[in-house]
């Protein structure tokens, strides 16, 4: 009886690019849950950097790192698949640097938790607008991570059109174009309900991008 040996390579770069394709409903998962039940916490004022506090505020730094080093995870599956057959497709090498930004970004996050902010947690005054250096450093994140976020969805968007797959260049663009507009509307919305409502929704379909593009390279 025979049997069949996956190389080792190519096992690894399935269970990258899985974990990845995981990482996505996982971080919206924990983060939602934690939404919906934790004390003062209001989905449409806080984003969900400010779970990072109080108590409870390790699940949500350990929802960044988790979701984080799956994101680096999923940065070399997609190297190791785009340069399997020899040739580095567009995008090849950029592409995947800049999903492994994204997840840096949320392993900085983690090191450099927001500021408490608007009433969260509970007993920070509403109109608390102090900036600490972690505050400093969180926003540095979000900057790094956000950045490599926008900037890998246009470039898997020349990728795909490259091969001719226009459905998945399309989602990439229009993708990585909402989530910049989200981004730079919470950045100068000073924290109004539609912008938090609007990057909430933002950072859903940019996780629900990663996934896609992660099973399609599997």
């Amino acid at each position: 009886m025979s049997t069949v040996t996956l190389p080792a390579a190519r096992v690894s770069t399935r269970a990258l690019l899985t974990g990845a394709v995981v990482a996505g409903p996982l971080y919206v998962a924990v983060w939602l849950i934690q939404a919906f039940t934790r004390d003062g916490f209001d989905i449409t004022r806080h984003p969900a950097s400010l779970l990072a506090n109080g108590g409870p505020g390790w699940i949500q730094t350990t929802n960044f790192i988790v979701s984080g080093l799956l994101c680096i995870g999923a940065a070399i599956g997609l190297r190791q698949r785009m340069t399997a057959r020899g040739s580095v497709p567009r995008g090849g090498v950029w592409g995947p640097r800049l999903v492994a930004a994204y997840g840096l970004g949320l392993l900085l996050a983690a090191a450099f938790p927001a500021d408490p902010a608007a009433g969260f947690p509970v007993g920070t005054p509403a109109d608390y607008a102090e900036i600490s250096t972690r505050g400093m450093g969180h926003f540095v994140a979000g900057t790094i991570g956000f950045s490599g976020l926008i900037a890998a969805c246009l470039v898997f968007g020349a990728h795909y059109r490259a091969a001719g797959r226009r459905t998945l260049a399309r989602f990439s663009v229009v993708t990585g174009i909402l989530f910049f507009a989200a981004f730079a509307g919470l950045s100068a919305g000073a924290g109004s309900r539609p912008t938090i409502i609007a990057f909430d929704l933002a950072v859903i379909l940019g996780w629900t991008w990663i996934t896609t593009i992660c099973r399609d390279k599997c």
